[in-house]
């Protein structure tokens, strides 16, 4: 599976690490201390590419340049490539849960959860079934 790779900057503070990516204006993240701040990257770097995605924008490429010649780190702030599989956090996205409030005649509760319904399994089997998938 082909990664896709952006570079990030990060920077240290009294708090841990901020972290911008260049080449993606608005897709920014903050860790307390290193091994979170490249785990929020790399979080923040997907969800931003899908966004982007989902709202059909246009993904500008990854600059490829040496690290010494990323000029908008400033001193003490180092560069890191952060990889995210698209494949991976599109499932994960399109798969995830979301909550869902219904009404339902009161008796129609009580009967369901005297018979231990679980609601959200019946809701989605109707919708698969409504909608033919």
């Amino acid at each position: 599976m082909k990664g896709t790779t952006y570079f990030a900057i990060f920077e240290p503070s009294k708090t841990g690490y901020g972290v911008y990516f260049p080449d993606l204006p608005g897709c920014i993240t903050v860790g307390k201390d290193l091994e979170e701040a490249e785990k929020m990257a790399e979080e923040a770097l997907g969800l931003h590419l899908w966004g982007m995605e989902k709202d059909n924008d246009e993904i500008p490429e990854a600059t490829n340049p040496p690290f010494e010649e990323i000029k908008e780190a400033e001193e003490g702030s180092f560069v890191m490539p952060v990889t995210v599989y698209m494949p991976l956090v599109r499932n994960e996205m399109d798969n995830k849960a979301v909550k869902k409030t219904l009404t339902i005649p009161y008796w129609l509760n009580q009967i369901a959860e005297e018979n231990k319904v679980n609601f959200s399994q019946i809701l989605q089997t109707a919708l698969k079934e409504c909608l033919g998938v």
